[in-house]
């Protein structure tokens, strides 16, 4: 099967979906953009058709509600949207860190396409650390991605990385507006980079709550009944056609806990409710059934596995309400 990942880069140790070239640090944005290989622009086009009948050959009409998206290096078709569709080049995505890594000591860390260029992403630290018990480190980061076949709007967000094991989590505050950790921009709307700066806030509050919650859970012993629960809460799917992959989903992650996964013996996490949520996303990330691991990096960030991280977070926070 061909790979998502039509290119990406990235500084530091290796990612955890092990994807990408390596560069070395404070590479200037043209550097990204070439290496991440986002050095091409998106196109549009009309929607032509060709209407025919058995009296006369067939004449070449314009479907003027809809036009064409593609690639300009390549001229590959990406989708066909509606005439309203507001385009997001790839070059915007790594000018949004401009001023953020010149000014605000963000750092860029990985960058790159999916699908064929359907797909774009950015991904940077911001240079903000929690610690929890046992020396238990997690580094913040912001995440900006869109696509352009109608799978997702353009998106911010605060994402955490757990250090001991690479795990990524979007950050959420419960009792809080998403936009306080996400802003979305639907494609219908010209994306404004400085605006979605100002909606999301990057500030030190935002991630200091957060940390806050993940110390409650850090905090919160959990007893065995407990777990047994909280992963067939987590891994349950009543429309799933073969539960039994549910149970070995279920089963993976309790054995993770229980002292599999990386980081599981640290205080913070063994036999705390952390170490449940952590659990969940060392499985979504790194063992979770996958086609590839490009498969996998656009399930753990952007889909069903996205979908998995926060329900898991969900159920372990009303552990700790």
């Amino acid at each position: 099967m061909a790979h998502l990942v039509e290119q990406m880069a990235y500084v530091g140790d290796t990612p955890w979906h092990g994807l990408g070239n390596q560069l070395s640090k404070n590479q200037p944005l043209d550097i990204w953009t070439e290496q991440a290989g986002m050095n091409w622009q998106i196109e549009e086009s009309p929607v032509h058709f060709i209407a025919s009948s058995n009296s006369r050959i067939g004449e070449l009409l314009e479907h003027p509600e809809h036009k064409v998206l593609y690639r300009s290096d390549t001229q590959a078709p990406l989708s066909v949207v509606g005439s309203r569709y507001k385009v997001v080049q790839p070059a915007e995505i790594l000018e949004f860190y401009s001023d953020l890594t010149e000014i605000s000591g963000f750092e860029l860390e990985t960058a790159g396409v999916l699908k064929g260029g359907r797909k774009l992403w950015a991904l940077a630290r911001t240079g903000q650390t929690g610690v929890l018990k046992g020396d238990d480190r997690t580094n913040a980061y912001v995440l900006l991605a869109t696509a352009c076949d109608g799978s997702m709007a353009t998106t911010a967000q605060f994402t955490s990385i757990r250090v001991v094991c690479n795990n990524t989590l979007a950050v959420a505050l419960h009792g809080s507006q998403p936009s306080a950790t996400c802003v979305k921009v639907r494609h219908n709307t010209v994306f404004d980079g400085e605006r979605v700066k100002k909606e999301l806030g990057i500030s030190v509050s935002n991630w200091s709550n957060f940390m806050d919650q993940m110390k409650a859970l850090s905090n919160r012993k959990v007893r065995i009944k407990e777990s047994e629960d909280y992963f067939r809460d987590v891994f349950f799917d009543p429309s799933s056609p073969n539960p039994d992959n549910n149970q070995r989903s279920m089963a993976r992650a309790l054995e993770l806990y229980d002292g599999q996964g990386r980081g599981s013996d640290l205080a913070s996490s063994r036999g705390m409710a952390y170490g449940l949520l952590c659990a969940v996303t060392e499985f979504v990330d790194h063992e979770r059934r996958a086609h590839s691991n490009d498969n996998r990096l656009d399930s753990a960030w952007f889909g069903q596995g996205a979908a998995l991280k926060q329900k898991a977070l969900d159920l372990a926070m009303e552990m700790v309400a």
